[in-house]
């Protein structure tokens, strides 16, 4: 069974960091990439980051020199860092992992998402 289990998110305060980590199984993890989307209230789920196996990481302009995106291929997990939170940065963080089938097209798999709030 593929599965993305998101875990890291919570409570930060405006100016610190964050780090939310999605541990994959059930798919062979070099094999996709893997990224991290955000939702904030009321707003429309956007592209945060993204890395392929074979290629350079993915920033969202908007996150650009505040956030890193790593991935461990000996624990099939990919974190994603953000520093200098804005109370802006609330928003629930979903993992991704994206292969291309030939048969098929794009295969997305979705985490269940984890909340991050950054108090003012």
């Amino acid at each position: 069974q593929v599965q993305l289990v998101e875990s890291g998110g919570g409570l930060v305060q405006t100016g610190g960091s964050l780090r939310v980590s999605c541990a994959a199984s059930g798919l062979t993890f070099s094999s996709y990439t893997m990224g991290w989307f955000r939702q904030a209230p009321g707003k429309e789920r956007e592209l945060a980051a993204s890395k392929p196996t074979n290629d350079e990481a993915y920033y969202s302009d908007s996150l650009k020199g505040r956030a890193t995106i790593s991935r461990d291929y000996a624990k099939n997990t990919v974190h994603f860092e953000l520093n200098n939170l804005k109370p802006e940065d609330t928003a629930v963080y979903y993992c991704y992992a994206k292969v291309w089938e030939t048969l098929r097209g794009w295969k997305t798999i979705w985490g269940q998402g984890t909340q991050v709030t950054v108090s003012s």
